[in-house]
């Protein structure tokens, strides 16, 4: 019974030890981890961390090396106890060298604590140091080395297996906040490189909150809009001190949920041209997952001068239009003077009049086309109205009634319960229309039809022509729209090739795009989409 009652004390002293020394243990652990947790800067946490640990295990030297995986090498990068500087310059020991080499190539801590100067080792001068113990514990970092935490001591088996258990598990504590340190680091130098960029670009540039307050604005948009950032950082972007012209567009475009970036041109009380890109920014977050956008950026440059080279362009083609056609007039009003002159008398010269005069005539509607497209696409003479798309479509048909009365076609308005009214150029979007019509009458047969439908999808209006012609082969349907362009086998109808690059340069003034569905022997359907507010070429006069 009393050597059962000894025992079992035995054996509770024993176990109360244990417990004292795992306690010890994770107050070592704990007191590392709280320690390195302190700063996130990485030659900062290094040093701390070293101290802490040579704290903790009562070691008398220490250093903490980083795996260099671009070099292939391993560097020390801080020391503690050591008489001579192995930090400036860093030591270096390639990968796979030395004791550092086994401790990566084993995945394990190394332990030597009878050091007596005969080693080899990967640095040589590492014998200067006189050390007798070292235990040397791989650092690990999202499943991975990241580096080699190493302890040492002047006298031989200084390193207990106790000591050994603490330091691996101290290795891994290290090794978070050394990661955590390196993420701010290089987040820190991206932020740097990021700012330096935002502030050096000669573009304008704010950046909001999804709420529209502006949390950063570049010089460039100081310079723009002749503020202080420091009067905008922070504010209201409904609030903000810039122009009224461009922050009414610039709430506008913020207003609207889209996924999407938005470009839009607008013109200054001064007279600057501004091209404006209002970008969503999407973050997947963790919390608050039900936001639609974290916020937007804005960039604006300054387009004043390529807006002045588009008005110099029109008002050139314009004087060269006007320059051509007067003596393309003068030749037309001589061939009307030879065909009277001859009348029906000589057949052959009345056929060279004719090709003569259709010559003319088409000359005449090139250069009217290409002076259309040159006003479109520069915005000289492009004019902001509000009109009703139906009636639009009504005034077209009632304009070209005599020739679909000649080729017998029949036409047919479908126009859905609810249309948004355009807020765009008049003439320009019924001359789309015009166009889309007048091709449709070419290549529908007589006593054929044309339908015209005007419906709302995607919050864009959207005309379509269609009509029972011959159709169009896919592959030249890709490039109806190019100035000049057309198809093979049309030779016979006449036209210049920009009808179609018209309504496609209209459209995209209007905020929206063109399109064609067809097929040989099936017809085909001509369709032109223009945004309610979207107007991009500013109307401006020469």
């Amino acid at each position: 019974m009393q050597n059962d009652l000894q025992s079992l004390l035995i054996q509770n002293r024993l176990l109360t030890d244990e417990v004292k020394r795992r306690i010890d243990q994770l107050g070592a652990i704990n007191t590392v981890a709280a320690t390195v947790s302190q700063s996130l800067d990485l030659n900062q946490t290094l040093t701390t961390a070293l101290k802490a640990v040579l704290d903790v295990v009562g070691a008398e030297a220490g250093g903490i090396s980083l795996v260099d995986e671009e070099a292939k090498e391993v560097v020390l990068r801080a020391q503690q106890g050591w008489p001579h500087d192995f930090v400036n310059p860093p030591m270096r020991i390639p990968l796979g060298k030395g004791m550092s080499g086994k401790v990566i190539d084993t995945d394990d801590i190394v332990v030597d604590n009878n050091l007596d100067g005969t080693e080899e080792l990967a640095v040589p001068r590492f014998h200067d140091e006189q050390f007798r113990s070292i235990v040397m514990a791989p650092i690990h970092a999202r499943s991975k080395i990241i580096g080699i935490l190493s302890i040492m001591s002047n006298q031989p088996n200084s390193f207990s297996n106790e000591i050994i258990n603490v330091l691996r598990a101290i290795a891994d504590t290290v090794g978070v906040a050394i990661e955590n340190a390196r993420l701010y680091e290089t987040t820190s130098e991206h932020e740097k490189q990021l700012h330096a960029i935002f502030q050096s670009t000669a573009d304008g540039m704010i950046a909001t909150d999804q709420n529209g307050r502006i949390h950063l604005i570049n010089h460039a948009a100081e310079v723009l809009f002749d503020v202080d950032a420091r009067a905008l950082k922070g504010s209201d972007l409904r609030e903000a001190p810039i122009h009224v012209r461009i922050r009414d567009s610039l709430l506008y475009a913020l207003s609207t949920q889209t996924t999407e970036s938005q470009s839009f041109q607008t013109t200054l009380e001064n007279g600057k041209v501004l091209s404006v890109i209002v970008s969503p920014i999407y973050v997947m977050r963790q919390v608050e997952q039900n936001r639609k956008n974290n916020g937007w950026v804005i960039v604006l440059r300054d387009i004043s001068h390529l807006r002045e080279s588009e008005i110099r362009r029109a008002e050139f083609m314009r004087a060269a239009a006007h320059d051509m056609k007067n003596p393309l007039g003068v030749a037309l009003s001589a061939m009307h003077m030879l065909q009277d002159y001859y009348g029906a008398s000589d057949a052959t010269a009345l056929e060279i009049i004719r090709l003569a005069l259709n010559g003319i005539n088409r000359l005449q509607s090139l250069i009217n086309d290409l002076l259309n497209l040159e006003q479109i696409e520069s915005g000289l003479g492009v004019s902001k109205t509000d009109f009703e798309v139906g009636e639009l479509i009504r005034e077209v048909f009632s304009d070209l009634k005599p020739i679909l009365f000649e080729r017998k076609i029949e036409h047919e308005v479908s126009l859905a319960a609810e249309l948004s009214p355009i807020e765009g150029d008049r003439k320009w979007v019924k001359r789309a229309i015009v166009n889309y019509i007048d091709n449709a009458i070419k290549y529908t047969p007589e006593g054929g039809k044309i339908l015209v439908k005007a419906f709302m999808k995607d919050e864009l209006v959207h005309i379509e022509v269609v009509d029972n012609g011959p159709g169009i082969a896919p592959e030249f349907q890709t490039r109806l729209f190019e100035r000049f362009y057309r198809a093979a086998g049309n030779e016979k109808i006449q036209g210049t090739g920009l009808g179609l690059a018209i309504v496609k340069s209209v459209a995209e003034i209007h905020g929206g795009s063109v399109y064609v569905r067809s097929q040989p022997g099936s017809g085909s359907t001509f369709g032109i989409t223009l945004s309610p507010h979207g107007l991009k070429a500013q109307p401006i006069t020469g």
